[in-house]
């Protein structure tokens, strides 16, 4: 008795789910979409794009596409998802500016790199804790805050030239500096990581000890970012989660490292390619050494004279961004420059599409620190940290520890390129292949 009911109430819903599907399609063939192409289903142009990592041509793979299909944006499919890329200093306003229609995302790739637990698991917690984290990785990384550690940067420099660059002839850039950040970045949690040992499970170790001093009323714990990720609250009144810690920590140490660590590598590659503008900062800092004592240590104030210096190490970073840019999801229906951006999708915004764009920067192949002299170049055109509301924290930090670094080796060393044509290839960071080799030659000065 019942057949005929049930199966009016069937029709019923199948038109109704039927209407929903014909409108949200016809809703969806009146959004204009970018321009470009998805490349093959699933893995999208993801494949293109790795081997042009690997083959240090990711400037290309950008570059081709904007040529091909926009100078503001472009379409594509990346790591399984639909994807656009912003491009050009004005995209990069708006993307870096947005809180409304997009929030944080990260790769699945990535997220296995930096969370400590599963990613399934991990990936709706890691997108909203990531706010909070930059709340509290802001507050410690202020100029004020890291002024203290100017001193313990250039002892550690010193050390480090002295054992593992002086006794040797010939040496490799880029795994020495990798050395050498890693070290620094463990520092900056007050020896609370050593190097060698970070590794997920040992992260865990160090939180729970530093909760059992803390527990204690331990006087003499460290007020470092640790303690206060250990000290902090989430919006519900909880304390943060270990798991969450560490992974605040493995994502500091990863973007920290890696990025600071390119930076400084071809900092002095390009040093080596320019003697003229070697023998600058070479002036620049031995006015800054001649003015210590024989056991003084760097300050702020010597930091503020290195303006050359750093105008040397902007310049690099234009030519060789130590990012390649960052991801966002699209939280909302939005348009720009009249394409409809769907929710779901996701973004990205790469410095390749301003760094050597003309348009921004006269001959943009040349080296030329004195771009960044006076006002420097237009906001939005040179992004290494990112810019707006989406600026990187950790700039500060890079910058001392960039300038503290090129302070100590250029007063110890001149050096040549051992490869004059050595190839990059891409990781998280741009990195040369033979990892930089050169041949040091010592000052005489004492």
């Amino acid at each position: 008795m019942d057949f005929f009911p049930n199966l009016l109430h069937l029709v019923v819903l199948c038109i109704s789910v039927s209407l929903i599907f014909l409108i949200y399609k016809q809703k969806s063939s009146h959004a204009k979409l970018p321009p470009g192409k998805k490349g093959w289903p699933v893995i999208g142009e993801t494949l293109e794009l790795a081997t042009a990592r690997r083959r240090g041509t990711q400037e290309i793979f950008f570059n081709d596409r904007m040529r091909k299909y926009s100078q503001d944006l472009f379409k594509t499919s990346l790591f399984g998802e639909n994807m656009v890329v912003f491009c050009g200093a004005s995209a990069n306003k708006s993307l870096f500016n947005d809180k409304k229609n997009l929030s944080t995302w990260w790769p699945r790739s990535i997220l296995k790199i930096v969370f400590v637990s599963s990613p399934e698991l991990l990936e709706d917690v890691a997108q909203k804790d990531f706010a909070q984290m930059r709340r509290s990785v802001v507050e410690f990384l202020k100029p004020e805050a890291l002024q203290h550690f100017i001193p313990i940067m250039d002892s550690m420099a010193k050390e480090h030239l002295e054992t593992e660059w002086s006794p040797y002839r010939k040496v490799k850039v880029y795994p020495l500096s990798m050395k050498y950040t890693f070290a620094l970045a463990c520092t900056t949690f007050n020896g609370a990581i050593r190097a060698g040992k970070v590794i997920r499970q040992e992260i865990l170790e160090v939180i729970k000890q530093r909760k059992k001093e803390l527990s204690e009323n331990n006087g003499t714990v460290a007020r470092d970012f640790l303690t206060r990720s250990l000290l902090e609250f989430n919006e519900n009144g909880k304390a943060i989660n270990e798991i969450m810690i560490a992974s605040r920590i493995m994502s500091l140490l990863i973007a920290g490292h890696d990025s600071t660590n390119s930076a400084i590598t071809f900092v002095l590659k390009y040093l080596a390619e320019f003697p003229h503008v070697y023998s600058e900062v070479f002036k620049e800092q031995m006015e800054i050494a001649i003015s210590k004592g024989p056991n003084d240590l760097l300050n702020w104030d010597d930091i503020k004279k290195m303006k050359y210096s750093w105008n040397v190490a902007l310049e690099s970073m234009r030519l060789t961004p130590p990012t390649q840019g960052t991801f966002r999801e699209v939280v909302n229906d939005f348009t720009y420059t009249n394409f409809t951006i769907p929710k779901g999708w996701k973004t990205f915004w790469t410095p390749y599409s301003t760094h050597k764009n003309p348009e921004y920067f006269q001959d943009p192949e040349k080296f030329n620190p004195s771009r960044f002299e006076g006002n420097g170049p237009e906001p939005y055109t040179f992004v290494p940290f990112g810019g707006g509301a989406h600026m990187c924290p950790g700039r500060e930090y890079a910058r001392l520890e960039i300038l503290v670094f090129m302070h100590n080796v250029v007063t110890r060393f001149n050096w040549e390129k051992a490869i004059l044509d050595e190839k990059l290839s891409f990781n998280i960071a741009p990195i040369p292949v033979n990892g930089l080799p050169i041949y040091l030659k010592p000052h005489s000065h004492k």
